[in-house]
């Protein structure tokens, strides 16, 4: 090895022989990469727990624990690490255990050094692979077209950012806001993003159903627990093993009922309706509520334990009157994935004005409904005030005059036209038609925002 690596990879060298584990350090160092050399598996295991490593050279044959065992050990703290196996005593049946154990790799000593290098960067290639592909699926499922939360405001980064660190934990969380403002979006975006998202996202509305139903609907019931049980039926907690369940409008859950979902929180037991036996659950419980819990609690409506229990992490979601800036974004992204007939519709100025200034009360739901019914109503797939309701329309300004704020409505303005010339990937004459407005007047919006000179920087 000569020239340095330029990838920087982390590597695990586990030798019992001191000579061959400091020759291998030293030449893997110059070559570029970062190593860690341990004389046993005991050593290893010490040295990763605050190291992330990306290949492992383990010796086959050492005291104590071997280079299997330590294998499984490993992987079990970093799945994506990848192991090469080294060995002075070959054989089939040792390279067939390794191999089911996860190693990516298996040589004989003695070895070549060049040959080893070429082993451990097509470990570290597959690494990488694997890490992007993972990243991928990980923006894919935050991204989802149709339910992606939507909003670049800062009250939405906010919540962008508190998901993306609590996704991967098996934290519990509690999901704030006003109806209508993405609650349920929240705990699919979570459910997406962590180790459970290959198993099941079970959602259950505590305002839907009477307080027996609900218990039956999450816990399950034994044949003949009530008149019309004639048979045996599992609960959604059951439903949703190894993954999710959405617990939306939990403040509505009765007392007795919320006892019972506190020891699923707590150990994973629960019991089915009309039955003994004890069964355990495992799943991550993400919660919704649309009313200020402390308030219950002292209303003694809601357990204060339960609301500790579930409150370990509360993500807030504002009303879309709080965050008018995201509106042009959430528009375009529901006339994106929402389309109503043959071609997709645009807005006209004075329709974007009226929604921008409404106050939804309904929040991003109420704008998606009145969406859809206005690209049903617009003529020529351009949606003007005529197609909105009279309560959105009422005191909009006429074409050519400005209410509202004209500091706010110009923002928003700037915003929605560099957003459709964004989406357009720069095309003028794309983005004019999407507007409903000609090229000239594109052009002075253009220059009138400095819009060029925003995508130059």
């Amino acid at each position: 090895m000569t020239a340095p690596l330029a990838a920087p990879v982390r590597l695990l060298i586990v030798d019992d022989d001191e000579t061959l584990r400091q020759t291998m350090a030293k030449r893997f160092q110059r070559a570029g990469m970062t190593v860690l050399a341990a004389a046993d598996a005991e050593e290893a295991l010490a040295k990763i727990v605050h190291n992330r490593c990306d290949v492992a050279l383990l010796d086959l044959h050492m005291p104590g624990m071997n280079g299997i065992e330590l294998l499984a050990k490993l992987k079990e703290n970093q799945p994506e690490l990848e192991a090469i196996m080294l060995t002075a005593h070959s054989s089939i049946d040792t390279a067939i255990q390794a191999m089911k154990q996860g190693a990516y790799d298996y040589l004989t000593k003695p070895f070549q050094f060049p040959e080893l290098e070429i082993h451990v960067l097509k470990a570290f290639d597959k690494v990488k692979l694997a890490r992007r592909e993972r990243q991928w699926v990980e923006q894919l499922a935050f991204e989802s077209a149709r339910y992606r939360l939507v909003g670049s405001s800062r009250a939405m980064q906010k919540v962008t950012q508190l998901i993306q660190k609590v996704a991967p934990t098996e934290a519990t969380v509690l999901v704030r806001g006003p109806s209508g403002t993405g609650k349920e979006l929240v705990a699919r975006a979570i459910h997406n993003n962590s180790p459970r998202r290959d198993r099941p996202l079970v959602t259950i509305n505590c305002a839907a159903l009477q307080e027996t139903l609900l218990e039956s609907e999450l816990f399950g019931h034994e044949k003949g627990a009530f008149t019309g049980a004639q048979q045996a039926k599992p609960g959604l907690v059951e439903v949703a093993e190894g993954g999710t369940l959405f617990i939306d409008e939990i403040g509505e859950m009765a007392p007795g009922l919320q006892a019972k979902l506190l020891r699923v929180l707590e150990d994973g037991h629960y019991r089915r309706v009309g039955g003994t036996q004890e069964h355990h659950a495992d799943v991550r419980v993400v919660a919704a509520t649309n009313r200020p819990l402390e308030g219950e609690i002292k209303e003694g409506r809601f357990r204060e334990d339960l609301y500790y229990r579930l409150n370990v992490v509360s993500i807030e979601l504002p009303p879309l009157r709080e965050r008018r800036q995201d509106i042009p974004e959430l528009i375009e992204h529901f006339l994106t994935t929402r389309q109503v007939g043959p071609g997709r519709s645009r807005l006209s100025p004075e329709a974007l004005q009226a929604l921008v200034n409404h106050e939804w009360p309904g929040n991003v739901r109420e704008l998606a409904n009145v969406l859809e019914r206005a690209q049903i109503l617009a003529v020529d797939q351009v949606i003007t005030p005529d197609d909105l309701p009279e309560n959105i329309t009422e005191g909009v300004a006429e074409p050519g005059t400005v209410g509202g704020n004209p500091d706010h409505l110009r923002e928003v303005e700037r915003k929605h036209v560099q957003d459709v010339l964004k989406r357009e990937k720069g095309n003028k004459v794309h983005a004019a038609k999407v507007l409903g407005i000609s090229r000239r007047a594109l052009y002075r919006l253009v220059a009138k925002y400095r819009l060029e000179a925003d995508k130059a920087n």
